[in-house]
């Protein structure tokens, strides 16, 4: 899985507006009373535990890569919720599963296509595999951050994450809806797939910086020498100020997200 290390802080700062798709997608699963419901990349595990709101008998599982994440998550755990520390890529479960969700991490999994068979086969009858993952690899966000990177200033050091396919770099890893339907569809499922843009107001300075330094941004910055960080931060900043510029109101960061579910029939 190619993922940088992980701030739970960071992430946090803006745990409203990152919590709103989760809900949005958990509340189209049209699975009753599920008895198991699993989370891949749950990360600090905040809107995990609003799945024993919706399905209050179920035992629900977070899993996720990284440690600092799930060290977060452990402090949520009760009974009917765990976490443990895994790979996506390498996740099974020992018995069939109810609702397999997987929200804003398979961007971050390039072999993400291959693995919907094994999770639709992991379902149990009538069970669902919901995925939401964000879809801007070609934003504005993204366009700074590639400028910026393959300047003269970082190419050295930063064209490599630039050209990969990280969920910031170019053409990233997530593909159109369409092709999810058709895969999942050809496996048997019944599929419900959509796309929404959120229009994030955000409140402070450099909101839009701040967003990003908690996901896309960290590859970028993990890549260069510490000395160097802070330049690159500022530069990226400028260029954000320049394509999301402040309002009276807050800075608009407009967000699309494509959104699956597939049941198993």
């Amino acid at each position: 899985m190619i993922s940088p290390t992980w701030d739970p802080t960071l992430y946090l700062r803006f745990a409203d507006e990152r919590a709103r798709p989760f809900a949005d997608l958990v509340s189209r699963i049209a699975v009753p009373a599920p008895a198991r419901v699993v989370d891949l990349g749950c990360g600090p595990g905040n809107v995990t535990a609003t799945l024993l709101d919706r399905w209050s008998q179920a035992r629900v599982l977070g899993v996720d890569s990284s440690p600092e994440m799930i060290e977060e998550a452990a402090a949520l755990a009760r009974p009917g919720l765990e976490f443990v520390q895994g790979e996506i890529e390498t996740w099974a479960p020992g018995e069939p599963v109810d609702v397999i969700v997987s929200n804003a991490a398979l961007q971050w999994v390039p072999s993400h296509l291959e693995l919907l068979p094994r999770w639709v086969a992991a379902l149990a009858p009538g069970g669902a595999l919901a995925l939401q993952m964000p879809t801007n690899a070609g934003g504005g966000a993204a366009r700074v951050f590639r400028t910026v990177a393959t300047g003269p200033r970082f190419a050295d050091r930063l064209t490599a994450v630039a050209e990969s396919g990280r969920p910031s770099a170019s053409g990233g890893i997530v593909r159109p809806a369409a092709e999810y339907v058709d895969v999942l569809a050809r496996l048997g499922c019944r599929v419900d797939a959509w796309d929404t843009t959120y229009q994030h107001v955000l409140p402070g300075d450099d909101p839009v910086l701040a967003w990003y330094e908690g996901t896309g941004l960290r590859p970028y910055l993990e890549a260069l020498e510490p000395e160097r960080r802070e330049e690159f931060r500022a530069e990226v900043a400028a260029g954000l100020r320049t394509a999301f510029p402040r309002r009276p109101y807050g800075t608009v960061l407009p967000f699309t997200r494509t959104f699956v579910i597939a049941y198993r029939i």
